[in-house]
């Protein structure tokens, strides 16, 4: 199953560093059958952006608890065994939770913000946890980071991205 996990760029340093992302269980994005229901016209190209888009937004929430970590979302493009992957109908409708580390030779690409998106960025990871409560204001400044379109990344370009940042 493809899957879209959220990250930073300390843990894309750490899938690079140890060929592997964890610890287990690790909580994803992937097209779900909640997912396919809730929209009901649709593609799977658009199913999977929508996958990718609750992502990137899971990503502000991480860069939210760690400060150190350079301000851009990240999102990791894996696929996992179908049955490594257990459906978490209690959070969003495209969550899902990985019962295995990701490996580096699972990932098909990463999508990383650009420098651009960085004062964006910033302020929507200080933002996300009022937005997800409801306000209005909050949700403001997290659209205005989701507006920047994140960078596609291949495999073999992820350990020289990392080197440069």
């Amino acid at each position: 199953m493809r899957i879209y996990q959220p990250a930073t760029i300390r843990s894309l340093r750490t899938l690079v560093d140890d060929g592997e992302l964890g610890p287990v269980p690790l909580t994803a994005f992937a097209v779900t059958g909640a997912l396919r229901e809730f929209y009901l016209e649709g593609d799977d190209e658009e199913f999977a952006f929508a996958a990718l888009t609750a992502a990137a937004r899971a990503s502000l929430r991480l860069l939210d608890a760690d400060p150190l970590t350079p301000r851009r979302r990240v999102v990791i493009v894996a696929d996992v065994a179908d049955e490594a992957v257990t459906v978490r109908s209690d959070l969003e409708r495209a969550a899902v939770r990985i019962a295995e580390p990701i490996g580096l030779k699972q990932v098909a690409a990463a999508y990383v913000d650009e420098e651009a998106a960085e004062k964006a960025v910033r302020a929507a990871a200080v933002a996300v946890m009022e937005a997800d409560l409801g306000s209005a204001d909050a949700q403001f400044v997290v659209d205005g980071a989701e507006g920047f379109e994140l960078g596609w990344y291949a495999t073999q370009e992820i350990g020289p991205l990392v080197e440069l940042l």
